[in-house]
């Protein structure tokens, strides 16, 4: 490793991808600038694998964290994976059906769902614009490692989930969803094992974010960088603030770190 290379983590939604979930050339162009320098470009999501499958393709990027750290990728090859508890799905599910509310679980290649049909599912999905939808299969987490679950319910119905089941993370991202993560995931612990194969000393990391699942991760790296399009309170944990995603944020961001 030479002194001037670094690694750098990239949020998908909100910050490689703008508000139409489309890749901005600038940020295609900025990409692959990074590479031809000999720079580790990196995602760090909240999505599932086969959710980021093409943006990955397009960029030519095979190291990532997924599911919000539950799933980490280096240089194509698994590195570190934390599981939910299964006997602990299951018994989620049955809490949830008790009050007709789906459940949707995700290994690193699929996401089934346990109620055909259900409005709270199509409505929140349908937002991802995502070429997947869900099909049933209402025993997908029997025999499998699942990285995430989902929870379709109206806001403020989570609150009886999380005190049942405390060995699960509860992370509302839709007004009739849940993400339900192992507790205590976040993505700054996959990005962790990724520097630790690595060796990268702090001042060569960089990562940007514009969501409140970037908190963490911009609080801990050393050189942070939000979107402009971020949320008042992810500003405050980053060290530094681009433009908006809409407006050539990453660009404009990683010419502002010298790293263009």
């Amino acid at each position: 490793m030479t002194k001037n290379r670094s690694v750098i983590f990239f949020d998908i939604d909100g910050t490689l991808l703008d508000s139409n979930k489309k890749l901005p050339h600038s940020t295609k162009e900025a990409v692959f600038k990074l590479k031809e320098q000999g720079h580790v470009v990196a995602i760090a999501t909240g999505r599932a694998p086969f959710m980021f499958e093409n943006l990955r393709r397009e960029l030519g990027i095979d190291t990532y964290v997924s599911y919000n750290g539950q799933y980490v990728v280096l240089n194509g090859k698994v590195l570190y994976k934390n599981p939910l508890r299964t006997d602990a799905v299951e018994k989620l599910t049955e809490a949830a059906l008790s009050h007709h509310y789906p459940v949707a679980y995700m290994d690193h290649k699929d996401m089934k769902t346990n109620i055909p049909e259900h409005p709270y599912v199509k409505e929140s999905i349908n937002t991802l614009k995502i070429d997947r939808y869900p099909s049933l299969d209402p025993e997908y987490y029997v025999g499998r490692e699942l990285y995430q679950a989902l929870l379709f319910c109206p806001e403020g119905e989570e609150k009886q989930y999380e005190m049942a089941f405390p060995e699960f993370d509860f992370v509302r991202w839709h007004p009739v969803s849940v993400d339900v993560l192992p507790k205590g995931g976040s993505k700054a612990k996959g990005i962790e094992k990724i520097i630790e194969k690595l060796g990268f000393p702090e001042e060569r990391q960089y990562a940007f974010g514009d969501g409140l699942n970037d908190m963490q991760m911009l609080s801990t790296i050393h050189n942070s960088v939000a979107m402009g399009n971020a949320e008042e309170k992810v500003k405050s944990v980053a060290k530094y603030v681009t433009k908006s995603v809409d407006h050539d944020g990453i660009q404009h961001g990683l010419k502002m770190m010298g790293l263009i």
